[in-house]
């Protein structure tokens, strides 16, 4: 079966328009309430995270269940009541016997204070799986600028590749579809954000130049069988062209992805708490990425070049140089 892409654009593009637009709401909403698009982490607004998990080796410490609303008056009795607070698996057993609380910056006395008061109400704490990081605000803010710079830079040397190893017009387009991608993964966590208090830390970063490489590439691959196929058959229309190409690309596409969202998958699952968000990240954008290369880049260029060829109709001497070059 023949996937015609470009008689159902307007429905690609309004699908992704409506997508992009929830999230910039939900960034919006975002931004008035904890003064940012999304909730950052420790790694962005520096302070101090404590993971705490229950020694069960001992009689009785594990037979019920923590209680937020408990942890969270203990944390308030310690002067930190804006604090975040979650309720965490045991990494071995998979049980919730651990808590993550990420606060201001605390000194030595103040982390014992807590530890010792949490310890007191909710079991003994297992000293082997507990985990204390402290970040500066200043360390933070390099770390979201070095993000911002590496992403800049990235997007700088791929206009410049797409620029010479292509038209302009395609370049343009690859860079639009993978600012949608970069757009829509930052506005699902800005929703999760909001809903489930998830945070973005460097590893988001990390995230967003990964899924622009995957965008990219995926993108390069179908826009080098338009250029093929348009230089081998100067006289075809640019939308049966583009289709033809994306159908002759697609298994490999979605083969890619999909073999990759397994791997992703398996990370987010079992790969605990440091690298879920950024495998979630990862499986958003990936996703995303294979949608616009597939719904967005290749029917933008169809748009593109029909305009052009409405407004420089060809002449019959010259009408194979402006369809191959628009």
């Amino acid at each position: 079966m023949k996937l015609s892409i470009n008689k159902s654009r307007t429905l690609w593009w309004s699908i992704s328009g409506a997508i992009i637009l929830a999230g910039i709401i939900s960034m919006l909403i975002s931004w008035q309430q904890i003064g940012a698009p999304l909730r950052p982490s420790l790694d962005f607004v520096g302070g101090t995270r404590l993971q705490f998990e229950r020694d069960c080796s001992l009689p009785s410490n594990c037979d019920r269940l923590i209680d937020l609303n408990q942890v969270r008056e203990v944390v308030t009795s310690q002067g930190l009541a804006d604090s975040s607070i979650q309720i965490i698996a045991d990494s071995t057993t998979g049980e919730k016997n651990g808590v993550l609380i990420r606060s201001k910056t605390l000194d030595v006395e103040q982390r014992t204070q807590l530890q010792a008061a949490l310890s007191k109400e909710i079991g003994a704490f297992d000293p082997q799986k507990s985990q204390i990081d402290t970040v500066g605000p200043t360390l933070g803010k390099q770390l979201f600028n070095t993000g911002i710079t590496a992403l800049l830079v990235s997007f700088a040397g791929i206009v410049i590749y797409l620029s010479f190893r292509f038209k302009l017009d395609y370049a343009v387009f690859a860079i639009v579809a993978t600012f949608h991608d970069l757009i829509m993964t930052t506005g699902f966590f800005s929703i999760f954000g909001l809903l489930f208090g998830t945070e973005v830390d460097s590893l988001f970063i990390v995230a967003l130049l990964t899924i622009t490489g995957f965008s990219v590439n995926d993108t390069v691959v179908i826009y080098d069988r338009i250029r093929e196929t348009l230089e081998a058959n100067p006289d075809r229309s640019i939308t049966e062209v583009v289709d033809d190409a994306v159908n002759q690309t697609l298994g490999r596409s979605l083969n890619t992805t999909f073999t990759t969202l397994l791997s992703l998958v398996a990370i987010f699952l079992f790969g605990g708490e440091t690298l879920k968000n950024f495998a979630l990240a990862l499986i958003i954008g990936f996703i995303t990425g294979a949608y616009s290369s597939i719904f967005i880049a290749s029917t933008l260029l169809t748009w593109w070049r029909e305009r052009q060829e409405k407004s420089n109709p060809p002449s019959p001497g010259n009408s194979e140089q402006l369809t191959v070059n628009g």
